[in-house]
């Protein structure tokens, strides 16, 4: 195994730098950059960072030594604290990479180490990553428990349970001349439901894993010029959107990342759905006909969506995909501002007949009128969807894939006609099963996941 190194804090000025080695020469390293020749385990030792070309000096700071297996990678491996100046960093940095025998890492390489030694599974190593890429308080907790151990605890659950049902349904095989418990059968039925069902329960969780780890996903649809962007560039107060009065300004998706009540929510912001007049050769007729192909597929995608009418309009467009929104969709009246006080008839707010019996708001995107009142709804349908999501969840759809394989195994197991046959579907579930923590050969899943990393983790 080879020795790495790397910067393992983010790049840029700051007041301190870690750079982490890993391998079987950290002790050596030690020796020839820090002049310790016996360091003392899991303690802060000041040194002066050499440069063993010249003896320079390069900086003063501290070294931190983990003895393996009793460290992160499960190899020795050091930590140098030093200044975060970029010059400091880069000397530091060339100086490692003239010591014979150490190589710099490679994206995820001190993870992989640590997967590789045990020290984490699969599924820990992803909660790692969804920890390190967490936005919102709810993406941090759930990444923390599954990188605690949280998903590998119930499915390594799962995998002792598919053992022992496997061990049974052997027993039927190889000993199928002597004498057996009359109920075996039964027995081994009962164990594959249990577990059946014990999986099932937690897939069926409308994907809220997913969810949270990608963000809940809001699609603001409508006619041009009713104040779609404006409602963007409002819900999170900045000028995300360009807004303008010509119709069809949007031609694409617009997103926005915003946290609500510590959920992360991507906001999108689409082309105006309207009746288009002229040539389908013309252009700008295909540059909008194509933004609004896609603010439809975006409205059908959504968890939730935003109808944006101007309160304005006498009569509001209609368009084929209001039908297909059902209870996903909220109704915006927008501008009620520019509403002239004496003409208040209430025809003017008159939806579509898809779109009648939805929740509605009057709101004004420019002077901030209604909108109090629609955050606050969007909180509590943001809030009510996910739930309390304290229980282990699936956050991958590698995860529910297994999963799912595991259930369809276990099916054809109970209704399987021989014995061996049984066995066979039973040794494909724990196969699916496993892959989820890492036990199965899965490099190719490996090397993508990985990839993920930043250098120095």
């Amino acid at each position: 195994m080879t020795t790495v190194f790397a910067l393992s804090s983010a790049r840029g000025r700051a007041g301190v730098a870690v750079v982490r080695i890993s391998g079987p020469l950290v002790k050596d390293t030690l020796v020839q950059v820090a002049g310790l020749s016996d360091p003392k385990a899991r303690t802060a030792q000041r040194v002066a960072i050499r440069d063993p070309r010249n003896d320079e000096i390069l900086d003063q700071g501290l070294a931190i030594f983990f003895r393996g297996p009793k460290s992160f990678t499960g190899e020795d491996v050091c930590e140098l604290h030093i200044h975060g100046g970029p010059a400091v960093v880069t000397s530091v940095l060339d100086c490692l990479a003239h010591v014979p025998g150490l190589y710099p890492a490679e994206a995820g390489d001190f993870t992989r180490r640590a997967f590789d030694n045990g020290k984490l599974d699969l599924s820990e190593v992803e909660g790692l990553a969804d920890l390190i890429a967490a936005e919102t308080e709810a993406q941090r907790r759930q990444a923390l428990r599954q990188m605690q151990g949280a998903l590998s605890t119930l499915v390594e659950g799962w995998r002792e349970d598919l053992l022992e049902a496997s061990a049974l349904c052997e027993a039927l095989i190889d000993f199928s001349d002597e004498e057996l418990p009359d109920d075996l059968n039964q027995v081994l039925d009962h164990q594959v439901l249990r577990i059946k069902e014990g999986i099932t329960q937690h897939i069926d969780d409308r994907h809220l894993g997913e969810r949270l780890r990608e963000g809940f996903q809001i699609a603001i649809v409508g006619p041009p010029n009713a104040g779609k962007s404006s409602l963007l560039n409002a819900l999170v107060r900045r000028e995300a959107a360009i807004v303008t009065d010509i119709a069809g300004t949007t031609r694409d998706v617009v997103e926005v990342h915003l946290d609500l009540e510590g959920y992360p929510v991507l906001l999108a912001d689409t082309a105006g759905l309207r009746r288009l007049e002229g040539e389908d050769g013309d252009s700008s007729i295909r540059i909008e006909l194509e933004g609004m192909m896609r603010s439809r597929k975006r409205a059908e995608d959504a968890d939730l969506v935003l109808v944006v009418f101007d309160a304005v309009e006498s009569v509001p467009a209609t368009d084929e995909a209001w039908s297909r929104l059902g209870s996903r969709a909220i109704l915006i009246w927008n501008k009620v501002d520019l509403r002239e006080q004496e003409d208040s008839s209430d025809d003017k707010f008159e939806p579509p007949e898809e779109l009648r019996n939805l929740p509605a708001f009057m709101i004004s995107a420019k002077s901030g009128i209604g909108l109090p009142a629609l955050l606050d709804h969007l909180r509590s349908e943001v809030v009510s969807r996910f739930g309390g999501g304290e229980a282990a969840v699936v956050t991958r759809l590698r995860h529910r894939h297994a999963l799912e394989e595991t259930v369809a195994a276990l099916d054809r197991m109970r209704s399987a006609p021989l014995p061996e046959l049984a066995a066979e579907d039973l040794r494909v579930a724990l196969s699916a099963v496993g892959r989820i923590t890492g036990r199965n050969d899965i490099e190719d899943v490996l090397d993508l996941l990985f990839s993920e990393f930043c250098i120095g983790k």
